[in-house]
Parts: C-alpha cells; structure tokens; sequence
C-alpha cells in the first residue's frame, strides 16, 4: 500500500449473474481526499461502493476480478468485519442496515462491535448524532422514523466509529433542506476532525451544493458509463463544456452553475436566465402548463387548476398517531383534501411531516386514528420499492394481478421505463433506480382512477426523473388523478398543477407552485428551501405557464443529449 493512500485498486471489476457490473477500475483515494461517482442508473455506482467495503462479493455474489485494498488490508482477504474499524458505510436504502430497534442503540452498536470502552460510548453516539442532524432523535424507536429520519441515524451510526473511509450511497435521497445540510457539515466535519477519505454516490447536487455550486461538491469525479466502465476521473475545475454535456447525455444531474455551462455553453451576459434559456433551448410545446393536454383542465394563470367533473378522493378529519401508548405521536392531525381526475398534485414537507403516513392513509393501507377517506382505490407506489415487490422476474412483476390479455400492455410499460432488456432478470438483483421504475410501471399499467406515489424520482438518474415525471403527466392528462411526494421542488414546479404542504402533521396549504416558490413565510414554516434555480426563476418569470415552460425546456434538452450520445 502506497503511503497515505486510503484506497488502492487494481483492474477491479465486478460481474453479475446477469452480465451487468462495474469495471475494470484503476482507483487510489488518498487520506483526506473526497470522491463523487456519476453514472446513469444500472452503471454500477453502488456495487463500486460495496467492493471497497467488501459486500461484493462476500454478501452479493459476483465475479470479482482485480485487486482492492483498504487502510493496507486487502479487502478480498479481509472481509466485511474485518474492515468495520476503518470503513463507515451509508446504504442507499437506510432501512436494509437498521437493527436493533431504538435509535441510540442502533448508533451505540458499531461501537460496541468494535469494544469501544462503555464510558466512551454514550458521549461518541451523541456526537455523532448531532453531526449527522439527528439529536432530536434520540430515544425515538426506528420503526417510527420516516425515511429521512432513517438516513440521519445511518449517517450517525457510520461516522461514530471515526473511520478512516466514508462510503455513502445517495445519503441526501430522502432529506429535507436542513438534512442535506447536515450531511454536508457531517462530511466536511469528518475530514476535518479525521482527515477520512469519503467516496459519495450522489444524484441530488443541486441541492447538496447550495448557494456554493461546484465548488462544495467533492473535488474529484469518477463517472461511469451506462457500460459500468470509467468514462472520466477529473477534478471538478478540469471538467470543460463537451466533458459537462456527456454527463448530461450520460444522465447525470448537475449543480445548476454546471448544467448551464452544458446546455448552453456559456456563461450568461447581463439578461434573465428564463428569458436566454427559452430563446435558446426552445419551448416545450407537449407541456400541459404552457398549454392544456386534451381531457386536463385548464390552468389559469399562477393559479390551481380548474376541478373536472369525476369521481374524487377525499379525507376529512384524518388523524394518526404512532409508537407505544406511553410515547404516542401525533403524525397527521385533522387532515382535509380533496383529489380530482385530470390534476397532478404534490405533496411536499419536511422529514417526519406526515407525507408517507397521509399516502398509506388514502391508499387504504394505513387505518386512520380518526377520519376518514372517501373515493376509488387508490394504486401506491411505495417510497421503498422492494416493498412491493412480489415475483421472480421484471415481466412478471409488471404484469401481476393482469389477465392474459394485458400482455401488451406490459410490453409497452417495459418498453417505456427502459425495462426491456431486464425483464427476464430478478427484480431483487436491479440498482435501486431500476427498481425505482419498476414499481412505477408495475403500478400504473394497473389504470387505477388514482395514482399515488412516494417520492417516485428516488434514486433516479436525470433522465429516468424526467421520464417518470412525464409519465406521470400524462397519467393525469388520460383522466387520473395524480398525487406525488417529493423533496424535489424543481420537479414539483415543472409537472405538478397544485401542491400541498404539511408540517407537523397538518396542512398547512394548498397552493399553486409558483404561489409556493415565492412565500418565503410558508417556506420556511414548512421547512423547504428551493434551489437557487428556482429561487432565480421565481423572481423572473411571469406566471406558472412560463416556470413550467422553462424547466420542462431544461428536461428536454438533458434528453436531447442522451439521444445524442
């Protein structure tokens, strides 16, 4: 092992049953140095993560070829728990690594694994807690934790140990605002106090960037190719405009400073950006805000749309409470909504804030405390996707609960959610994106009146987003009513008609995008913090028609260079 070199691979690859992988990767990370890995969904980010770590192929079966070694120890030889003193790892699904069931325990538990001395113990789990913006979920039991608040506390429990290597697989996915910072000010905090080495698996950039843009981000880019081979590995400050716009082709989401630099090559010269990137990238004609997809209603402008005739699904009054009866908590309270056919709504709030609980709830799957809901059966699409998950193949997990005759329709659901080449293959082996569109097809080929989804872009790369946004577009301009979590805002301005807001458990509004983007006092008592694109666009465009025109212009150019790649 090279001094001060935390990572050394050589010739490191990884080959499924199925013939997808990741490699051959020459890699060194060095002591204090931060990596951030790109790639398309399926590129093989995440099985790159658990060969550092060991869960390749020591858990996860493949072909490994190639040699890797951490802190000096070789990690074929080595394994998962022989590396535990050195590696924290964040998995991109927080609920696969929880436990035991409290959350101190859970935080506690690396370290008594490692024979930590008992004394040390307590204070290291609340610092880690509090470094990872999890204090205040202490002596909070895990299965009441919602999936942002899972990821905190997986953050917590990887850094308590001080590793000398941080691997985190999309740690921001499921966050809010004041979560990503957290994340943020965990790692840079880290680094700092440790001097670890971290390797990032990340979509969400903007977001995790903020005000700061490229330059908060991790110094050093691996990108994979939809391949799994390495297309580049470049400092941020060496990434120049055609570099910039093969990651787009590729999918790949960037900061706001560097998706302009792609898209439109230069820098802006003293003019709005609405106004240059519709002169430049061109309208999107098919956008229902710019104008009414048939059979949608008509929005006026800044305004919710007008209500069709139809069937609707209602809740009055609902209320649930969680935990045990010493420590119950209220997590909706007095809930009243109603959804109509032909409307995409969206549902956006902290972590915690209700947004899984009020969908479960309207789906059926969830008994109110109090209340009630009224309407059609709802289809859910799950926040996790392996919750819902029931056969051997993509095929048949599409088609379950279909007569023969829907046959089809499943093709076609394959075909538009990239899932053809997989459908022989084991829904459980896919990359969390993938099973992240699987659920998705599998739901709506289903033609439920009401379509419900928890945060469907969850670790999906730019343009699967997109593709999935636009399916859900065109659900509601078919006639359905469409109701979608999301900590996105760029997607909830571009493809939502209406959005509801909660906190704590109530509704604290039910508004138009535009209406949301520019109310700083409902921003930041529902704790939402729009990215800068937002914020900038928000102040300049006219009305709601044109917000959706320009981001849905940005989509479609992200697309455009995918099919020119």
């Amino acid at each position: 092992m090279t001094a001060d070199a935390v990572v050394e691979a050589t010739g490191l690859e990884a080959v499924y049953g199925t013939g997808d992988g990741v490699g051959p990767v020459d890699l060194r990370i060095d002591a204090g140095q931060s990596v951030l890995v790109l790639g398309p969904s399926g590129s093989g980010k995440s099985t790159l993560l658990r060969l550092l770590h060991g869960a390749v192929p020591h858990a996860v079966h493949a072909q490994v070829e190639g040699a890797v070694s951490v802190a000096g120890r070789s990690v074929a030889g080595t394994g998962i728990a022989g590396l535990a003193d050195v590696v924290g790892v964040v998995a991109q699904d927080p609920e696969s690594g929880v436990c035991l069931p409290d959350v101190l325990d859970e935080v506690a538990f690396p370290l008594e694994n490692l024979a930590v001395d008992p004394a040390a113990i307590g204070p290291l789990v609340r610092t880690a807690l509090d470094r990872a913006g999890a204090a205040a979920l202490a002596g909070r039991a895990t299965a009441e934790l919602s999936g942002g608040e899972l990821q905190r506390v997986a953050l917590a429990a990887a850094i308590a140990p001080s590793p000398v290597l941080l691997l985190l697989d999309e740690p921001t996915s499921m966050l809010d605002a004041d979560g990503i910072d957290a994340v943020r000010r965990a790692l840079d905090d880290v680094r700092r106090t440790t001097g670890a080495a971290w390797v990032l698996v990340e979509h969400r950039l903007d977001e995790l960037a903020g005000d700061a843009g490229a330059d908060a981000l991790p110094e050093r880019w691996i990108v994979l190719g939809a391949d799994g081979r390495v297309r580049h590995d470049v400092a941020v400050a060496d990434l120049t405009v055609p570099m910039l716009r093969d990651l787009v082709g590729e999918g790949c989401w960037l900061p706001l400073d560097l998706e302009l630099r792609a898209l439109l090559g230069r820098p802006l010269a003293g003019e709005s950006l609405a106004a240059r990137l519709l002169r430049e990238l061109g309208r999107d004609d098919a956008a229902p805000g710019a104008r009414p997809a048939p059979g949608s209603p008509a929005m006026p402008d800044g305004g919710a749309p007008l209500q069709p005739d139809g069937p609707t699904l209602r809740a009055r009054g609902l209320s649930v409470a969680r935990g045990p009866r010493a420590r119950r908590r209220a997590v909706l309270r007095g809930v009243d909504l109603e959804l109509h056919p032909g409307t995409t709504t969206a549902l956006v709030g902290a972590n915690g804030s209700g947004k899984s609980t009020l969908l479960t709830c309207l789906a059926g799957l969830d008994r109110p405390a109090a209340g009630s809901v009224h309407g059609p059966r709802a289809g859910l699409v799950f926040q996790n996707p392996e919750h819902q998950l029931t056969a051997t193949t993509v095929r048949q997990e599409v088609a379950h609960g279909l007569p023969p005759d829907a046959a089809p329709r499943v093709e076609q659901a394959l075909a538009r959610f990239g899932l053809t080449r997989l459908a022989d293959h084991n829904p459980y082996r896919l990359s969390g994106g993938q099973k992240r569109r699987l659920s998705l097809a599998a739901m709506l080929v289903h033609e439920h009146p009401f379509l419900l989804a928890d945060e469907p872009g969850f670790s999906l790369d730019r343009h699967a987003s997109v593709s999935v946004l636009r399916a859900l577009r065109d659900a509601a301009a078919d006639g359905r009513g469409v109701l979608f979590s999301s900590h996105d805002l760029r997607a909830v301005a571009g493809y939502a008609d209406r959005v509801l807001v909660l906190a704590d458990g109530t509704l604290l509004a039910d508004t138009a995008p535009l209406d949301l983007l520019r109310d700083e006092a409902l921003l930041a008592r529902a704790g939402l913090r729009p990215p800068a694109l937002l914020r900038r666009l928000a102040h300049e465009v006219r009305d709601g028609r044109e917000l959706v025109e320009v981001l849905r212009a940005m989509d479609a150019a992200a697309l455009t260079l995918g099919v020119a790649a």
